[in-house]
């Protein structure tokens, strides 16, 4: 500095710098790649008793989820695996390697290759698997005698990384093979975002996943309207602490009580409402059919009456396939729903700016009611599986693609639409059930029996989502169909529903199933007993 650097290059400074960077730099990266490499170690025995720790792991398929699945367990010594190879059909796959690890071999070599690697845990890493190959693959893990899980479909990661916490047992709705849901996300966000949204029977199966899907769309307000205390507090805290929404009101109460809706929509004016709140147990409705008149028909128009009243933008109503050529009162009342819908979107044309429409769907895999937690319960309890019929079939599909396409077919709707969503091919209950069994581990008709039990009071063999004379027309999105059926003047409505009221009233099944014949031509009442 005295003598300012003679005989130094200036220069020195920046070589000085570069290498510096390089040399701590460097050092420190290798550091890290040992450490990574040799599961958090620096000694070799510390190494190896660590890796012996660890699960060898064989994974199906060599896609993106596999190789994400791959670097989180690499970027993380602390899981307890090891990733030991890769299985997938493509042929141009096999040889390679991903992250060092080898695609070994086609799934169709699954037996050999769990004893080659001594593999401990299979991971089915496809998330985009049809039915029939998700069927194929359980089939061949089932005798590999090593346990077997899955990531989650593409419908249940569509806002979250892939995830080693999403590892899970293999369900049945991996079995059902539903194709990931295509929406129009602009359509729905311009409907839905910055909205004042009224869910009713938001803390049901269908309502709470509607809450949870309407959360994508940034709702100005969500109002959760049930008359279930815990179903409601459930969803209020999912809203709250998982997904740290907190622009929401719960209520507490029935949409039979005419000063509560009142009240709603005075002081928090909503501007959609999607009205899930209904009786949907078949047998349950038969023997109370009153309580499914009052609950699907009654407080269904008073709700409408509101909307109406208050200016509402879009009212949607969540059907049934059971309403097509209904032969029990649930299906009837639905039915009967749908009717009057559409003599509102008539009467309302003119004066008013409510958009009414319903949305028609089969079963739901998980929804209260379903088949599928009773069938898990008595394979738990060693059986017997109780299925009505041999030969009983329903459409099925996800909680969350239910969700989905509701919200989509209420964007599209312009009024008076019924959409009906493509359920895809029915699925033999028998079947469901067997493979329920074997997804338990178990055998079906040897370890867990199968007993029929006959059809229960208003139930079909076969389910329908298109009646008759209705006027099917496609939509531009390839899951959605829309029926354009006739509609029906209020002042044909009225005095066959006051009858019905007054039915009702006096709980007189008889009477309630002639009314509703009258109202729902294709309705076939039978003579089941009612408790009263």
């Amino acid at each position: 500095m005295v003598n300012r650097l003679e005989g130094f290059s200036r220069s020195v400074f920046i070589l000085d710098g570069i290498l510096t960077l390089l040399f701590i730099g460097g050092f420190r990266l290798a550091l890290r790649l040992y450490y990574q490499r040799s599961g958090g170690s620096f000694f070799a025995l510390d190494r190896a008793a660590r890796l012996s720790q660890k699960k060898r792991l064989l994974i199906i398929g060599a896609g993106d989820a596999a190789e994400k699945m791959v670097r989180e367990i690499r970027d993380n010594p602390h899981l307890p695996y090891l990733v030991v190879g890769f299985l997938d059909d493509m042929p141009v796959k096999i040889g390679n390697r991903i992250h060092g690890i080898t695609v070994l071999a086609p799934i169709s070599e699954l037996h050999e290759t769990i004893i080659k690697t001594k593999s401990q845990e299979v991971l089915i890493a496809i998330p985009s698997a049809s039915r029939d190959q998700m069927q194929r693959i359980v089939d061949l893990c089932r005798t590999g005698s090593v346990p077997y899980k899955t990531l989650p479909s593409l419908g249940e990661i569509i806002n979250n990384k892939i995830s080693i916490r999403g590892i899970r047992d293999v369900a049945y709705r991996d079995l059902l093979g539903r194709p990931q849901v295509r929406l129009d996300q602009r359509q729905i966000e311009e409907t839905f975002q910055g909205k004042s949204i009224l869910v009713t029977g938001a803390g049901g199966s269908i309502g709470s996943e509607l809450c949870r899907q309407l959360l994508r769309f940034a709702p100005g307000c969500l109002i959760l309207l049930d008359a279930g205390e815990q179903n409601l507090y459930q969803i209020e805290m999912e809203l709250l602490h998982e997904h740290g929404f907190a622009d929401y009101v719960t209520i507490l109460g029935k949409v039979q009580d005419r000063e509560l809706l009142d009240s709603i929509f005075k002081r928090y004016h909503p501007q959609i409402v999607i009205h899930a709140a209904a009786y949907k147990h078949v047998p349950m409705v038969e023997k109370n059919p009153w309580e499914g008149v009052f609950n699907n028909v009654f407080a269904s128009r008073r709700l409408m009456r509101a909307a109406c009243r208050y200016g509402v933008e879009r009212f949607i109503v969540v059907s049934t396939d059971k309403a097509v050529r209904p032969t029990n009162v649930m299906g009837a009342t639905k039915r009967l729903c749908e009717r009057i819908m559409q003599a509102y979107c008539i009467a309302n044309k003119e004066r008013g700016k409510t958009r009414f429409m319903a949305v028609r769907f089969g079963n739901v895999l998980g929804s209260s009611g379903s088949v599928i937690p009773l069938f898990k319960r008595q394979i738990e309890m060693g059986g017997p599986v109780t299925v009505t019929h041999p030969e009983i079939n329903r459409y099925f599909m996800s909680i969350d693609e239910a969700a989905q396409l509701i919200l989509q077919a209420a964007a599209m709707g312009e009024g008076g639409e019924i959409f009906i969503l493509k359920m895809g091919s029915p699925v033999l209950i028998a079947q469901m059930a067997r493979d329920l069994i074997r997804l338990c581990g178990k055998e079906p008709d040897t370890e867990i029996e199968i007993k029929y039990t006959g059809l229960r009071p208003g139930e079909k063999l076969y389910e329908e989502l298109i009646t008759e004379g209705e006027g099917i027309v496609a939509t531009r999105h390839e899951k959605i169909m829309v029926l354009r059926g006739n509609g029906i003047q209020l002042a044909e409505l009225r005095p066959l529903l006051e009858k019905l009221k007054d039915c009702a009233r006096h709980h007189d099944a008889g009477g309630i199933k002639k009314i509703l014949l009258e109202m729902v031509p294709e309705y076939t009442p039978e003579e089941n007993e009612a408790v009263l």
